[in-house]
């Protein structure tokens, strides 16, 4: 197994643990879901997919929204969050949504099949990015929207992370964040892909959390670097120096009210 193959692992074990992903403390999921949807003009009879859809948050109200006429395909890797997903499409008698466990980077659709492409929360955790969004240009059909989220590059304490790889690694490694990462990158991007008519909204967002005795993880270091080949080569002495310079920088952001983390998300809406 690759590093890449790992990491993908790791997501699929993370995800499958959250029994209560709607729910989690501090988090904003069905809310940011709600804000993502209320973005798209949403019309009955559409076909619609949501990549990565996880719990259902997406896919579930927009197929009511497509109605009898329309068609939502829900397609992730997680078969816990797929099935969390399937309970509450029984318990809302929907018969227009289909559930698709895969990986959503290597699955393909024909050409022109989808008038919406969502992707709530998702879209960083994709090894190619550059690569996806094409993939989601071509399912697309002309005039279709695709419409995603993401953090800005700075969010969830990145900082900390490329600051204490970097002390100890003696190189800088791309962050999972970094891509997309802010606005102008993402627009850019987009145009890459031929996308057209780019909307980036920002909803600022944050949180205080006690983080001095936290340790890190080796699935933690490695899903925040999207499998860098890098860090399969780490030794014990520089994962346990990885600690105390993560550490040291936990201390220096240390408030009476913890560290301040910004879970700010950017939510994009573009057209083939």
């Amino acid at each position: 197994m690759n590093n890449i193959e790992g990491y993908k692992q790791q997501l699929r074990e993370l995800y499958g643990s959250r029994t209560t992903y709607d729910y989690e403390e501090g988090t904003r999921h069905p809310l940011e879901a709600k804000i993502l949807l209320e973005f798209v003009p949403l019309q009955q009879g559409q076909k619609i997919l949501d990549v990565a859809t996880g719990t259902g948050l997406v896919a579930i109200p927009a197929a009511e929204k497509a109605g009898s006429e329309g068609y939502v395909i829900g397609i992730d890797m997680t078969p816990g969050m797929l099935h969390q997903a399937k309970q509450k499409i029984v318990a809302a008698q929907l018969q227009n949504i289909e559930l698709i466990q895969a990986d959503a980077e290597s699955f393909n659709f024909n050409d022109g099949s989808f008038d919406v492409i969502f992707c709530c929360e998702a879209i960083v955790l994709f090894p190619d990015i550059p690569a996806i969004l094409q993939k989601w240009y071509n399912f697309l059909k002309t005039g279709g929207f695709v419409a995603f989220t993401f953090p800005p590059e700075t969010a969830y304490l990145a900082t900390v992370y490329q600051n204490i790889y970097t002390k100890v690694l003696g190189t800088s490694v791309q962050h999972i964040l970094e891509v997309p990462g802010t606005p102008e990158k993402c627009h850019h991007l987009l145009e890459q892909a031929g996308f057209r008519d780019i909307d980036i909204k920002i909803e600022p967002s944050g949180r205080y959390r006690h983080l001095k005795d936290k340790k890190l993880s080796w699935r933690e270091i490695n899903m925040s670097f999207k499998g860098n080949e890098l860090l399969a080569q780490l030794s014990l002495e520089q994962l346990n120096q990885l600690q105390v310079e993560y550490i040291t920088e936990i201390e220096e952001l240390t408030t009476d009210q913890g560290v301040w983390e910004d879970t700010t998300k950017f939510f994009v809406r573009a057209i083939k």
